[in-house]
């Protein structure tokens, strides 16, 4: 029976070219929303690292103040800041920040101590830190210690943290990577003394990096570190932003400072990421409607053209059933020509890892796209199939 139906179809190829072609595009496009969606669900079901309820950033600006007492400022602004009783806790940050759009990303090398091998890591996220982040975002460390005191103090080796995917790319066996050492070009070595769970603050959309945290060094505060994340207490509104930020002006001359809240941040991204998806998305509902009319409209015709021989059939004995099952077979044979067209497209992406999506992200996306096509050929195949079933002989001869 399936080989009578693709030899039948392929007699026909010529009047079925049309619509083989418009499923071929309508896979295209449901294989590139596929791989969207699948892409941003994985990473979105990854551990975002951090907590940001209750999470505000204070970026400041030191105005016209000569750089020489600026230090001395900002020390002060921390102390004051942490003073206030609304405030949780505080930690100077450069200006990666969660959901700000901004990052900072290097290469390293890693040497391996088991056989020497030199192997560069990237891209990385490197975000330069106070040693209070840990406690404000409520990274969860899983190894070895996080900054303290003593780190904020430049020496021959760097102490650094780093995230569990920075800790697979430097040990693919699972190895701890305490203890470690990475370097890259005209730079000071680091060495790795503690690892988090993660810090994405690219946010759950965006395709997870390896992270790496350095300590502020003292010298270098007001050149990396502008904006502070601090952790307030719940109920904290409007006046305390008032307060803050006039805490910022007062501190220094020309010195100024604006406050949002990592919530509405994150709102905002969510929303930036999501917009071209949906987009894409509601072209690809308005292609496949398309198909399903062209479909429901291809069989229509068929029947009605077919009439006779379908009334022949069912004076020679075939059922109901059989009609329906043909009708069926046939759209759903056309629809595999379509798939064939366009798996051969599809397939070549993960072959040629373009833009470094995970082979199994694409082959998720292919399934899910030859599912819907499927399901869509078959919702439009059941009332056409239907009314060639209850085609009577008699009146099918005698129309012809």
């Amino acid at each position: 029976m399936i080989r009578h139906l693709f030899t039948l179809m392929w007699n026909r190829r010529r009047a079925n070219a049309l619509l083989v072609v418009e499923i071929f595009l309508a896979f295209v496009v449901l294989f590139a929303v596929g791989t969207i969606g699948t892409n941003l669900w994985a990473n979105y079901r990854q551990p975002l690292g951090f907590e940001y309820a209750e999470v505000w950033q204070l970026n400041f600006t030191t105005g016209a103040q000569p750089r020489a007492e600026q230090f001395g400022t900002s020390r002060q602004l921390m102390a004051q800041i942490r003073a206030n009783p609304q405030v949780a806790g505080a930690a100077l940050t450069a200006a990666n920040t969660p959901f700000s759009f901004n990052d900072s990303q290097t290469r390293l090398d890693f040497v391996d101590p088991r056989d020497s091998t030199r192997r560069p890591i990237g891209p990385i996220n490197a975000y330069v830190v106070g040693p209070e982040l840990r406690e404000v975002m409520g990274l969860e460390l899983v190894a070895g210690r996080w900054f303290g005191p003593a780190d904020a103090v430049a020496g021959s080796q760097l102490p650094v943290v780093i995230d569990e995917r920075m800790q697979r790319a430097m040990y693919p066996d699972g190895t701890s990577a305490l203890g470690g050492q990475l370097g890259g070009r005209d730079e000071p070595t680091r060495r790795v003394v503690g690892v988090v769970r993660a810090y994405r603050t690219d946010g759950e959309l965006q395709e997870p990096l390896p992270s790496i945290f350095q300590a502020i060094q003292p010298e270098d505060t007001l050149f990396l570190a502008q904006s502070v994340l601090l952790r307030v207490k719940p109920g904290s509104g409007a006046a305390l932003e008032k307060q803050l930020t006039d805490d910022v002006r007062r501190i220094g001359p020309g010195w100024s400072g604006t406050i949002r809240t990592l919530s509405e941040m994150h709102t905002v991204q969510m929303k930036t990421r999501l917009t071209k998806p949906l987009l894409l998305g509601a072209m690809s509902v308005f292609l496949l409607l398309n198909v399903a009319l062209g479909l429901f409209g291809v069989l229509w015709l068929n029947i009605s053209r077919r009439r006779g021989e379908l009334g022949v059939r069912r004076a020679m004995g075939a059922t109901a059933g059989g009609i329906s099952r043909q009708v069926l077979g046939e759209i759903l044979v056309v629809t595999t020509f379509g798939l064939v067209l366009g798996l051969l497209v599809a397939v070549q992406f993960p072959l040629l890892s373009v833009q470094n999506v995970r082979p199994e992200v694409y082959f998720t996306a292919m399934l899910l796209a030859a599912g819907a096509l499927y399901l869509l050929a078959t919702v439009c195949a059941l009332y056409p199939s239907r009314l060639a079933a209850g085609i009577r002989p008699a009146v099918a001869l005698r129309e012809e």
